[in-house]
């Protein structure tokens, strides 16, 4: 799925760490740093069909490559103006990008494919499908977990459904679907349609922790068991924001299902795979037979499986297969280089190939052309695809894809006849298919890039856009809300050049003004910045990718506050455990209402600071993305939030047992003021600590 699901688990624990430790914020760097090379055993040669006619620069000198044999759909002719890509230069230039990718992100395998006017430029792999194996990694045979590609194949059979007249995007999706699973109202009042759900606009929050993904074949769900047992609340209207849902997208798939009379997987087959002859490509997981789910993979298919591999200072590890079956229609298929290779040109030519129509050509244009935009000038989506900017002033439609351990994507360009393909099975390997299409329409399409000129902004302009914004794509509340109000932040502060410097996912990119109010420009790239107004004051900006909107946060719900208040609350503690030890006999005369206020405060102490280590816990783990996803909730989070919530219970008895401390008894069998007033400052403190973790859904330990 596009989720990144990996890479912002593994930042949940930078910045856990950095709340326990009472920072005001995350540090953040303009790039990541440069990795070590790895010490696993040197990958073995790559598997290509390209011939060699000039050799290419690369890293290392590799093993004769495996040939396999090419079959391409006839040459179309090549577009007026555009000049062919030469085969030699273009190997050439993928083979070095992708090792220096491979070496710097200690990525295991790469599969890569290029196709242009109908004909595979490059089909090559590289590195290891199976360290333990010693298989290569072969563009013909070898099946990549291709995440949410899969969501393509589930628009093309969609947009076939619209063509026939069985559904209309304008119509409520509940419409197509049987009466268990139907979208609830949930206080809202309209209904989310199929052009919702095709546009990324459903209004639902966004859940995938303990669900998405599983590691364990018996608690793999049928779709419909699952869309019914995860049905996310409903948190906006339809077609305010865009917020991807992978949960829209397999409702989609239960549409088409249900309207096919026939499971997802047979039907995906029946009207896209099998008619385009992607014979390796399938959206069935290699696991045993189950009679309440469908098919498993064949055991061909399986015995070709790229293994997913997670990168760890030992080296490579290989990880057990993540099974994505109970949400299908949105990220379970697998394919080849080869057989993607096929699909791009199927998209290419506007549905058709070797002869047959998969799709129309209405449908095809329906690809190509925006059906969802939030703003002027921001990415949208083009009826499920999603719109690509690329060097040259040129845009392309496309999709990315993510598992834990795979990392993908996929991008057309009409205008060049060019597709490009690239899937890696490392958890660190995201970067490579994220930049290597971009790089290859800039290297042999893109005019040489000249520095950006533009009016810096002022700084009383640049303040307005500074500030911490919240991403919509989230849980919003419970645990899981907790953990994404941590890691979905983007930080937007005025830089030294007169741009702006938006700082998310742990990574800096610079921004510059355009002649257009609230739009800016990437100084590095061609992606666009787009910034919405409320009240004369920015409010949210759109992400380049089109698929989530950052609104901005109040100041109680930065994490500077959340730092703060845990560094408050953890002192108060432990000076309210120390008293007990410290005090002298007179100093612990009191009244029977005194001590009874003073062992509950001690007491939420204790549980302060026990919930406090238990995240402190679940922080040190979480660099294991596979125990956080698949082990959620976790049981040192759980506990943590439970103590809390006792605390906070416990807190607010002692705030109203504060008047009668107060007034005390005797002199001489009373605490005296300053104690009083410790008191009365600590509960205060533990009570503002707890505001801010019940405004955070920290306190929800039964929500997850």
């Amino acid at each position: 799925m596009t989720l990144r699901l990996s890479s912002k688990v593994a930042r949940c624990a930078a910045v856990v760490g950095i709340w326990l430790a009472g920072a005001g914020s995350a540090t953040s760097q303009s790039t990541a740093p440069t990795a070590p090379i790895p010490t696993a055993p040197r990958a073995p040669a790559p598997a290509t069909t390209t011939p060699r006619t000039t050799p290419p620069v690369r890293a290392a000198r590799p093993a004769t490559p495996a040939a396999a044999p090419v079959v391409t759909p006839p040459a179309a002719p090549a577009l007026p103006g555009v000049t062919p890509l030469p085969a030699p230069e273009l190997e050439a230039f993928v083979d070095g990008f992708v090792r220096r990718s491979m070496n710097q992100d200690h990525i295991a395998g790469v599969t890569v494919s290029v196709v242009q006017n109908g004909q595979v430029v490059l089909k090559k792999g590289y590195g290891v499908a199976s360290l333990s194996g010693g298989r290569r990694v072969d563009p013909d045979r070898t099946l990549f977990r291709i995440g949410s590609i899969s969501k393509t194949f589930t628009w093309i059979a969609l947009q076939n459904e619209i063509d026939a007249g069985r559904i209309r995007p304008d119509t409520p999706i509940n419409v197509y679907l049987p009466e268990k699973l139907q979208v609830r109202d949930q206080g809202k009042k309209n209904p989310v349609r199929v052009r919702d759900l095709y546009n990324h606009t459903p209004g639902f929050e966004d859940r995938a922790l303990g669900q998405l993904f599983e590691r364990e074949e018996r608690r793999i769900r049928p779709l419909d068991v699952y869309l019914r047992q995860e049905r996310p609340n409903r948190v906006r209207e339809p077609g305010v924001l865009p917020a991807y849902s992978n949960y829209g997208v397999a409702l989609v798939g239960a549409a088409l299902a249900n309207t096919g009379a026939k499971p997802f997987e047979d039907l995906i087959a029946e009207r896209v795979i099998v008619p385009a002859r992607l014979t390796r490509t399938t959206f069935r997981e290699p696991r045993a037979w189950r009679d309440d789910l469908p098919a498993p993979m064949a055991p061909a298919l399986a015995a070709d499986m790229a293994e997913g591999y997670r990168w760890t200072p030992l080296g490579l590890q290989a990880q057990p297969v993540e099974f994505i079956g109970q949400i299908a229609p949105a990220g379970s298929a697998s394919s080849t280089a080869a057989d993607m290779a096929r699909y791009m040109t199927l998209l290419l030519n506007g549905g058709t190939i070797d002869g047959r129509t998969v799709f129309s050509a209405r449908a095809a244009q329906a690809f190509r052309t925006p059906s969802y935009r939030p703003a002027a000038g921001a990415a949208g989506l083009n009826s499920g695809f999603q719109d690509i900017a690329l060097p040259g002033n040129r845009r392309g439609f496309g999709h990315g894809g993510a598992t834990l351990w795979f990392h993908s994507n996929m991008v057309i360009v009409p205008d060049l006849g060019l597709g490009v393909f690239v899937s890696v099975n490392t958890d660190t390997g995201q970067s490579l298919p994220a930049t290597l299409p971009s790089a290859i329409v800039e290297r042999f399409y893109a005019p040489a890039r000249a520095v950006p000129a533009f009016t810096p902004l002022t700084a009383e302009a640049a303040a307005l856009y500074a500030g911490d914004y919240l991403t919509d794509r989230r849980a919003y509340g419970g645990l899981e809300g907790f953990v994404n109000r941590l890691i979905g932040v983007a930080k937007v502060r005025a830089s030294a050049q007169g741009g702006l410097a938006v700082t998310t996912d742990g990574q800096t990119r610079l921004w510059i003004p355009t002649d257009r109010e609230d739009v800016f420009k990437a100084a590095d790239g061609t992606d666009m910045l787009v910034f919405q107004r409320q009240d004369g004051t920015p409010a949210r900006f759109f992400a380049p990718s089109g698929i989530s909107a950052y609104e901005r946060v109040g100041p109680l719900f930065k994490q500077g506050v959340l730092s703060g208040a845990t560094l408050l609350a953890a002192l108060a503690s432990i000076a309210t455990l120390a008293g007990v030890f410290v005090r002298s006999r007179r100093d612990t005369r009191q009244t029977t209402s005194q001590a009874r206020a003073s062992l509950l405060q001690t007491t939420q102490a204790v549980l302060w600071l026990t919930a406090i280590a238990c995240v402190g816990v679940f922080a040190l783990g979480s660099g294991d993305v596979a125990s956080v996803v698949f082990g959620w909730p976790s049981g040192w989070l759980l506990t943590a939030s439970a103590c809390a919530f006792i605390a906070t219970i416990l807190t607010l008895v002692t705030l109203a047992m504060t008047p009668v401390v107060w007034r005390g008894g005797r002199r001489v069998d009373s605490w005296n003021d300053l104690r009083k007033l410790c008191f009365t400052v600590t509960a205060l403190i533990f009570i503002g600590f707890a505001i801010v973790l019940a405004a955070w859904g920290f306190l929800e330990f039964w929500n997850t």
